[in-house]
């Protein structure tokens, strides 16, 4: 089923990147005029999870299947076949795929054939062959069905051939001293040769002569490749490399002249996803390497890659996604890597996300804010959107005037019409943390820097690792898994952090303890009691607020306003205030931080000792770290009567303080601007970077 990819009209428009590299418009495959000739790069779309990368491969494969040859695999989820011999690897296997899936007629044009592709995979297939286990001949054999049906779809389907081949190998067993790998090699290859290829195609036995040590004799290098593909280590590799061209080959015999049917329309299409593995890396090198030196080839292919910085993107021409949609220019280096065009994805913009909002939930019934709070929250990732987009469509009527994104976070959601809903945040952080175990992210999403997160592997996660530091361990995976990392988390990602904590305050099934929440932010807090230098404070109170213990933070934001450093006590009011929230499970009705911060809400008590100027001091900077508090956080939505209550706070402030009243009379104005366009609040005040 076609899925509405927003913010990917470069690819998709009918004179789109796709339709300038493949030849065809995606609407109604009228040609195209190719942008790059007979040389295109091979194309990499970078980004992390839940940046859409699969569904764009996908709407690929769905919008010009049956119009041009083309394939898409998982390069990270190629099964190996139950009780394989030596002669099946990843690559084979995936070579093997793509020409089934290559193989079947498109419109205008007969099937595409893989006769050498064929004769590669059956040379090495029979490397570790004995006469004692002729079941697993047999099934290796029966395995090349599919691409031998690519032949001759009525001789590769049958079974006689097997029976063949394994008689024409028993004479050679008979005949050979050892059993090796190029004799196997010649007999099976002999065999299919004259059970499945007719005349026209036993002459693809001949490309094979330009293989190391064959002299021009196709079945001399059919041989060597048998032996060199037994040998493992560098040999393997030049072996592999060489099927790969056999796949390229056989795809550009299909483009040779005419076909029976007539002439074909649009370059062939691979496309690879998960290509930053090992497997990507060995399908797409022989293609540049060829291209490199001089050869062509009609192959357009595009790859997805979870890491930017790959090392095999190295000398890649860098695009941003929008600056392809006219023009994708890709000019070839020296280096092989030069002639990869890597296309990052960029997140999708506030107003796609309203876009993709309305048309999930065109009732119109969720508050006017919420799908920029949904893009606040996820950075604008593709998958995060969609995901809470269809929770809020899928929220009943009556409850969706008061959705939130953390609301949004406690719903269900129904991935498949097959199957029970199931909740969100499960689901996202499965497809964005496909971990074995989270329990050690769940944990260190609420540390601070690899200090707090080590102190809590070691308080908190003792058990998970006894051979190694588990904060560095984490680290090391958030890293390989391309999140960004940032001055002030752990876990600097908003959204992969928002879903981190939920599961930690809610996973658990302790409401309305919270246990595993309170441990972790009583941890810390701990830890940052201890500080004998005083710069632990700001720390110690962000946790007390996790914690729902707000006095001490206006207790101390009051005690020390009136110090010079006006800028510093307002980047302490931020960054305490930008503690998580200790939500209720579920929780419905007004956010109770927006009543402490009209003033509707009096503190339980106040400071002893206070005179009326300082108790009217406290209650101001009460109200104004509620109002900051309710109005930075990811999960909640920005509520204009708080705003103008912040507003008024820090001008009341600026009139108290005595040297630094700028800095605040500067926030009262900038502030709000910052809350309205949706960033991080400014400092100084005003700051165009928000720093």
């Amino acid at each position: 089923m076609d899925r509405v990819l927003y913010g990917r009209e470069a690819v998709f428009h009918e004179t789109g990147l796709a339709a300038r590299l493949i030849g065809l418009g995606g609407r109604d495959f009228a040609r195209v005029p190719y942008e790059h000739g007979d040389d295109p790069p091979v194309v990499v779309f970078t980004g992390g999870r839940g940046m859409g990368k699969t569904a764009l491969l996908k709407q690929l494969r769905n919008t010009y299947r049956g119009a041009t040859p083309l394939a898409l695999i998982d390069c990270a989820a190629i099964t190996p076949p139950a009780d394989h011999g030596p002669g099946w690897t990843e690559l084979t296997g995936a070579l093997a795929e793509l020409a089934v899936q290559l193989s079947p007629r498109v419109t205008g044009a007969k099937p595409v054939q893989f006769p050498r592709l064929s004769l590669g995979l059956v040379a090495v297939a029979s490397i570790s062959w004995t006469q004692e286990d002729e079941e697993r001949a047999q099934r290796d054999l029966q395995r090349l069905g599919p691409v031998l049906s690519t032949v001759d779809a009525t001789k590769g389907a049958a079974t006689n051939w097997v029976t063949k081949v394994l008689t024409k190998l028993a004479a050679t067993f008979a005949d050979a001293a050892v059993p090796l790998a190029g004799l196997l090699a010649e007999a099976t290859v002999e065999t299919v040769l004259e059970e499945v290829f007719g005349k026209f195609h036993r002459k693809s036995e001949n490309w094979y002569g330009s293989y190391r040590n064959a002299g021009g004799r196709g079945k001399a290098g059919l041989q060597q490749l048998a032996i060199d593909f037994e040998q493992r280590g560098r040999r393997r590799q030049e072996a592999e490399d060489f099927l790969v061209g056999a796949l390229v080959e056989d795809l550009g015999q299909a483009y040779k002249g005419l076909t029976r049917v007539g002439t074909r329309r649009g370059r062939p299409v691979l496309l690879l996803d998960n290509a930053h593995g090992e497997l990507g890396r060995r399908l797409v090198e022989p293609i540049l390497r060829a291209r490199h030196d001089g050869l062509r080839d009609k192959v357009v292919v595009f790859a997805a890659s979870r890491v930017r910085d790959h090392e095999g993107l190295r000398h890649a021409r860098r695009l941003r996604l929008p600056e392809t949609t006219h023009r994708a220019p890709c000019e070839r280096g020296g280096d092989i890597t030069s002639g990869i065009l890597a296309v990052e994805l960029t997140p999708l913009s506030p107003a796609q996300t309203q876009a993709a909002f309305d048309r999930l939930d065109p009732s119109g019934l969720t508050p006017a804010d919420l799908a920029r709070g949904v893009h606040r929250l996820t950075g604008g990732r593709p998958l995060g959107v969609t995901l809470l987009g269809q929770a809020a469509a899928e929220t009943p009527r009556g409850e969706r005037p008061a959705l939130t994104p953390g609301a949004l976070l406690d719903r269900d959601v129904e991935l498949r019409e097959d199957a029970r809903p199931v909740p969100v945040v499960p689901a996202l952080l499965a497809a964005l943390l496909p971990q074995p175990r989270l329990e050690p992210f769940t944990v260190l999403a609420a540390a601070h820097d690899e200090v707090s997160a080590r102190l809590l592997a070691r308080t908190r996660l003792h058990t998970e690792s006894r051979d190694g530091d588990m904060a560095l361990r984490v680290r090391d995976e958030l890293r390989a898994e391309d999140w960004p990392e940032g001055p002030e988390h752990f876990v600097a990602d908003p959204l992969l952090r928002a879903l981190l904590l939920h599961r930690l305050r809610f996973a658990d099934g302790d409401h309305p303890r919270h246990a595993a929440w309170r441990a972790v932010h009583e941890t810390l807090h701990r830890h940052y009691e201890r500080d004998d230098q005083g710069t632990g404070r700001p720390y110690r109170l962000h946790h007390e607020l996790a914690l729902g213990r707000v006095e001490n933070a206006v207790d101390h934001l009051r005690s020390t306003f009136h110090e010079p450093d006006v800028v510093g006590w307002l980047g302490r009011l931020r960054f305490i205030a930008s503690a998580p929230y200790p939500r209720a499970p579920g929780a419905t009705g007004p956010d109770p931080r927006r009543d402490a911060a009209l003033g509707r809400h009096a503190p339980d008590r106040l400071p002893a000792g206070l005179d009326a100027e300082a108790t009217a001091l406290h209650l101001s900077v009460r109200r104004l770290l509620h109002a900051v508090w309710l109005l930075t956080d990811p999960l909640a939505l920005p509520d204009e009567d708080v705003t103008d209550k912040l507003a008024h706070e820090l001008r009341q402030l600026s009139g108290r303080h005595l040297t630094g009243n700028s800095p605040l009379w500067d926030a009262a104005t900038h502030w709000p601007r910052d809350i309205h366009a949706w960033r991080r609040l400014s400092l100084p005040p005003g700051r165009e970077d928000g720093v």
